[in-house]
């Protein structure tokens, strides 16, 4: 980023923060997406050069950095110029369903936990459809910036895996990569889908629906996306399963339905999916326990609670080759990227490694002791 840009965000990023907590959250969420929007068609100036220790190939793609902007916040594909001007090394679009969808009812969806740097969510999905993001996808493919396609099933949806095969079908010419999404609280039954049998014929005919493209399209990386609250038990018989079908890798993880104890907000609905600060440890937790089973037989992506450079680099020495982040997203604004990939780099220095990818699973025994 350009020293005059990141002096200009700075000064703007306090007061848009300020005003956008004080709207209805999505509203807010709205007014964010059309300045982002509006922020990515600006001229760009030349900034600064990446640091190259923070680049890595993954599935192989190339990532400039390891930080990605989670779904959930570029539902529909409309900010991707503007993630990665902000410093993003990837971007997930979605989820994404099959038919446009609204999502569950009513515009009490979304609650922001202020003291707990939090939000609670019961979207339910809502998207506008394979039809509509693909046609925007399609429009900015020749731009660069490696960008994921997070794909879920329609809420009514007779044959949901069919859904996850329409998508992938769909989105194959402009993906670079795939998430499966299992995992959201907020689709009823979804989560069933976790459960081996289940697991295995999803993963059988989505990963066949991708092969049958590779001779037209290339071997596009498809990812599988769980929750946070799942036993250890669940967890072997999903590895054992991803590692079965020779998948690319897995998210780690959703929101969580667990409220912990330890909230100071009043008044937290009980329904819905917490992400932010209060996933960070169980999320943490859960990704390590993965990184022990599976045994570097593919890579993970790290997700929940990232707000700082010290809990980015604990998610990588966890088990993380690569991380994301949504909610801190929404409570630290428009420098939060590039502030977690300098971060990164001096702690980089501080330890004396040469790169981050030695930095990962360094700590994942300890940290899959609270599993």
């Amino acid at each position: 980023m350009h020293p005059i840009e990141r002096r200009v965000l700075r000064l703007l990023n306090g007061p848009a923060l300020s005003f956008l907590s004080h709207r209805e959250p999505e509203t807010a969420h709205e007014l964010a997406i059309m300045g982002l929007r509006l922020y990515g068609r600006l001229p760009r100036l030349k900034g600064e050069t990446a640091d190259p220790r923070l680049a890595s190939e993954v599935f192989g793609l190339r990532f400039p950095n390891p930080l990605g902007l989670a779904a959930g916040f570029d539902k529909n594909g409309e900010v991707l110029d503007a993630a990665f001007r902000l410093g993003f090394g990837f971007s997930e679009v979605g989820t994404i369903t099959p038919r446009p969808q609204e999502g569950n009812a009513g515009r009490d969806r979304v609650k922001r936990l202020d003291l707990d740097q939090g939000v609670i969510n019961w979207l339910g999905f809502p998207s506008e459809g394979h039809g509509q993001v693909h046609g925007r996808l399609m429009r900015r493919k020749a731009k660069p910036g490696i960008v994921g396609v997070n794909l879920g099933a329609s809420k009514t949806s007779q044959d949901r895996i069919a859904d996850y095969q329409r998508g992938l079908e769909v989105f194959v010419d402009v993906a670079d990569y795939f998430a499966i999404n299992i995992s959201s609280p907020n689709t009823p039954g979804l989560r069933d889908l976790q459960k081996f049998a289940a697991l295995d014929e999803l993963l059988a005919r989505v990963l066949a629906s991708r092969d049958g493209q590779i001779e037209k399209f290339g071997r596009k990386p498809v990812l599988l996306k769980i929750a946070p609250d799942i036993t250890l038990g669940e967890l072997d018989d999903i590895v054992k399963c991803a590692r079965a079908h020779k998948i690319d890798g897995m998210i780690v993880s959703n929101t969580t339905i667990a409220r912990p104890s330890a909230l100071k907000t009043a008044s937290v609905p009980s329904k819905g999916g917490l992400s932010g600060r209060p996933l960070f440890a169980p999320s943490t937790q859960l990704l390590a326990a993965a990184y022990l089973r599976v045994e570097k037989q593919f890579p993970l992506i790290g997700v929940g609670g990232i707000a700082s450079p010290e809990t980015a680099l604990a998610k990588i020495e966890a088990g993380a080759t690569l991380i994301q982040l949504c909610t801190s997203f929404v409570f630290k604004g428009l420098l939060l990227a590039e502030e977690l990939n300098k971060g990164l780099s001096r702690l980089l220095a501080q330890k004396g490694r040469a790169r981050l990818a030695d930095a990962i699973g360094t700590a994942a025994a300890d940290w899959a002791g609270g599993r």
